[in-house]
């Protein structure tokens, strides 16, 4: 009776042994911080040097875990935690609101049929601009003409997102996109809100292809307005509708992308910086060595019918040198030349306290110049 009572602990344990090697969790982040020097701060003449905050070089920092389970014929479990975090200070990223995860805080499934996950996650509008944005959210980049873009996720989210070749398709729609009770970088609206089936929605669409050595890719976003949202944004008929078409392609060590985002915001109501605008932007990255890479990027925010010709255009162009594959030193450059009532800001780093210099925006018309140098680790 004992020797049966032992093989049948055996073989639970062999079968819970089994079950543990189909699973996985890994910690992975990044790490990317340096010193930045800023001019023109605060609509005047005065210039900062500071560590930005929670934007980088290269990447924002944060941590994460990711995890999946084999639940067979094809199908796993997967999620995703990431928390940004601001390395200068070592707080939690002020971009996402305060939340632990404020980056990503999903669970799904997956298999050959695509991926579908519930809670806080990229739109749609993200996953268009992965490939054709070669500079991706560096610090002077795309993200400081939109700041949609990198905060490009919504809180209480269903999403969808397949490929099938070279095909990929996706799709997400949020109850509810910005519960956390902040207003950046995109107005707080709860939402799911009993009686108004429109308040605080956001859905995304992506259709993209992708070739060996180009790929294009088309997709919209739209939020709506709700009780608690920024100023201007507060009535669930108002929306905030971007449509995306961008492309790249790679030549040798070359990788090129171009794209164009045509915005209409409803909670904008002044003639100089109007409800409608395009952004267009072109970006070059070029890999002399294996370690020794330059990006470049000029993009411009113009706004439609504007009384006074006000947009704002940026330049920027990085170097960097790859330390071994996790590690990386850089020097990024920029400059951002705006006319008419915009004041867009170059850097995307943390706007900083009186005591650090003010707020970073140059004044209306006003252009602003910077650099940074730093350093990037992955683990």
């Amino acid at each position: 009776m004992k020797h049966k009572q032992w093989a049948a602990m055996g073989v639970v344990a062999m079968a819970a042994g089994a079950a543990c090697a189909q699973s996985s969790v890994t910690l992975y982040g990044v790490i990317d911080t340096g010193v930045e020097r800023l001019s023109h701060v605060g609509g005047t003449s005065a210039s900062v040097t500071r560590m930005p905050g929670q934007a980088g070089g290269f990447l924002p920092s944060r941590w994460g875990l990711r995890g999946s389970e084999d639940l067979g014929n094809g199908l796993k479990a997967l999620f995703v935690l990431e928390s940004g975090f601001s390395p200068d200070k070592g707080t939690n990223n002020t971009n996402q609101g305060g939340r632990l995860f404020g980056r990503s805080a999903w669970v799904g499934l997956g298999g050959s049929w695509g991926q579908l996950s519930f809670g806080r996650q990229y739109t749609m509008y993200f996953w268009s601009l992965l490939d054709a944005d070669p500079a991706g959210p560096m610090i002077y980049g795309l993200p400081s003409l939109d700041a949609g873009i990198p905060g490009s996720r919504s809180d209480n989210t269903m999403a969808y997102k397949g490929s099938f070749g070279g095909f990929t398709a996706g799709a997400t729609y949020s109850f509810g996109r910005d519960a956390s009770g902040v207003a950046a970088p995109a107005p707080s609206c709860a939402g799911e809100v009993a009686g108004d089936t429109k308040a605080c929605r956001e859905f995304s669409l992506l259709a993209k292809y992708d070739a060996a050595q180009w790929g294009v890719a088309l997709a919209h976003d739209e939020q709506r307005g709700g009780a608690g949202a920024a100023p201007g944004f507060t009535l669930s008929s108002l929306s905030d509708q971007r449509t995306l078409a961008n492309g790249y392609v790679k030549i040798g060590a070359a990788k090129v992308g171009a794209g164009l985002i045509r915005r209409k915001n409803e909670a904008v109501t002044t003639t100089t910086v109007t409800p409608k605008s395009d952004l267009a932007y072109l970006e070059a990255d070029y890999a002399f060595t294996p370690a020794f890479s330059l990006i470049g990027l000029v993009a411009r925010l113009k706004y439609k019918d504007s009384t006074d010709g006000s947009q704002s255009t940026v330049y920027a162009l990085r170097g960097s040198y790859a330390l071994s594959k996790r590690t990386a030193v850089y020097l990024v450059g920029g400059r951002m030349s705006n006319k008419g009532s915009a004041n867009a800001g170059l850097s995307s780093g943390t706007i900083p306290t009186a005591a650090d210099g003010g707020a970073t925006a140059p004044g209306a018309g006003k252009g602003q110049s910077g650099f940074m140098m730093g350093v990037r680790h992955s683990f």
